[in-house]
């Protein structure tokens, strides 16, 4: 197999495997939109407070308790805004959108998401993917988990298939058990665009 890669488009040459319909010639176009350049991890935790207006993935969660921040302590965007960050090699959200700004105040963090997707795309990147693990005693999220996929990929420009989100409890164990804090994993794949 025999492969050329010319910026900015690419081009595979097959010469002796079958992908997909196979031109006489052994040649097929590949669209190479799924291929990762980039990869990056972010993770956040915030403790839980009583009341309404838990948000995970700027999606409302109905629950007692909501998360504390500095903004709405989306825990799910913020860890997906240092995957993105870690991944174009942007400075990390503290860095970006500091919590002793005040304009950041009770700021809806799909608002910040937007703003890394915007300044990865400058920098000739875009998400191919990305992958959430949420840590969580209550509320059950399984019920929540396409919704918040949804929500993902509409602010990432992605098809919700390219959006992963799981949820764990930690077992009774540390803060996340206890139930007095939630806490996310992201990771993030980009392309060059």
């Amino acid at each position: 197999m025999a492969c050329r890669v010319d910026d900015p488009t690419y081009e595979l040459k097959i010469e002796k495997f079958k992908v997909g319909t196979a031109h006489p010639t052994g040649e097929v176009s590949v669209s190479l939109d799924h291929i990762i350049h980039r990869i990056g991890i972010g993770t956040d935790l915030h403790r839980l407070e009583p009341g309404s207006g838990l948000r995970l993935g700027g999606v409302d969660v109905p629950h007692d308790k909501r998360l504390s921040g500095h903004s709405d302590g989306d825990i799910v965007c913020h860890a997906l805004i240092d995957a993105l960050c870690g991944a174009a090699g942007l400075p990390d959200i503290g860095e970006q959108f500091p919590d002793t700004d005040p304009q950041w105040r009770g700021v809806d963090s799909t608002k910040l998401l937007e703003k890394i997707v915007e300044r990865v795309r400058d920098l000739g990147y875009a998400a191919v993917n990305v992958d959430i693990v949420i840590h969580a005693e209550r509320p059950k999220l399984s019920p929540m988990k396409a919704a918040i996929a949804e929500r993902l990929a509409e602010l990432l420009g992605l098809d919700a298939e390219c959006v992963s989100v799981k949820a764990k409890t930690n077992e009774g164990v540390d803060a996340v058990g206890r139930g007095d804090a939630m806490a996310c994993t992201a990771i993030a794949g980009l392309r060059r665009v």
